[in-house]
């Protein structure tokens, strides 16, 4: 059973949501991230989203491209990336998902990046930029199923569209909240768990909801209708907000802690 999995599972026995965490890979430095990485781990994050550097990150709001721009500004690469992931390997088995745009994944080339990945110790990929359509490139390429591969669908997808995008998928489905980019405000919960019952008719596999989530409040509505909720832009943004304070790492647990007390759907 694969990590991500085992965690679904353990977190549906428990009553609780999944509590997924973006942060660039490098933000503000290699050392500090990998830092932030151990001190979200220790607080309770159930899957970290680690997100590779790109410097034309077309869905990504203003918080996330001022993070890629400091982690490249650090020489951060893919390679790089997949260097921390074996690093956070030496210290937890928290399941970590690969955040990427495909180009850099084509630089390295397909095969290449899975055999690396896996090698890493990486749990999952999610392509931002790769619809099912041209996804053959990368899959024909991968010469197993270790990788699991998440898959993005909108609030705007048909219910038989989503059906064709999960079709492929494994690990579970990115539901995103709204249209725009990450970082947007105005979460729409009705809208929310509509889109997630639509997608739950067509794929058995656990609804994480990203996009505007940034509050406990929006953690607790989230995790009563789907599976998880990821958060993204408001860690970028307490990153970004304390580059010199030495005292983030105990931020970061802090905000870590109360998002995840809001996914116990049961007392303890």
């Amino acid at each position: 059973m694969s990590r991500l999995r085992e965690v679904f599972t353990e977190l549906r026995r428990k009553g609780e949501g999944a509590l997924v965490g973006f942060v660039t890979a490098g933000d503000p430095t290699p050392d500090r991230s990998l830092a932030l990485i151990r001190s979200m781990f220790g607080a309770g994050l159930d899957i970290l989203e680690l997100g590779v550097p790109f410097s034309d990150p077309t869905a990504d709001g203003p918080v996330i491209q001022r993070s890629s721009a400091r982690a490249l500004a650090q020489g951060m690469t893919l390679e790089k990336v997949l260097a921390m992931c074996r690093e956070i390997r030496r210290f937890s088995r928290v399941p970590v998902v690969i955040f990427s745009y495909y180009n850099p994944i084509l630089a390295v080339g397909p095969a290449a990046f899975y055999d690396q990945a896996v090698d890493a110790g990486a749990d999952g990929v999610l392509v931002v930029d790769l619809p099912p359509e041209e996804s053959r490139e990368m899959l024909d390429a991968w010469k197993g199923n270790d990788l699991d591969l998440i898959r993005l669908v909108a609030p705007t997808t048909p219910t038989e569209r989503m059906e064709a995008v999960t079709r492929e998928a494994s690990g579970f489905v990115y539901l995103v909240s709204m249209t725009g980019v990450t970082g947007s405000a105005g979460l729409d919960l009705t809208e929310v768990e509509a889109t997630a019952g639509r997608l739950k008719q067509v794929t058995s596999l656990p609804v994480c909801v990203g996009f505007g989530i940034s509050k406990a409040e929006h953690v607790a509505a989230v995790c009563r209708t789907a599976d998880g909720a990821v958060v993204g832009s408001a860690f970028e943004r307490l990153i970004e907000e304390n580059l010199e304070n030495e005292n983030l790492p105990d931020l970061i647990a802090a905000y870590t802690r109360e998002l995840k007390a809001a996914t116990r759907r049961t007392s303890p």
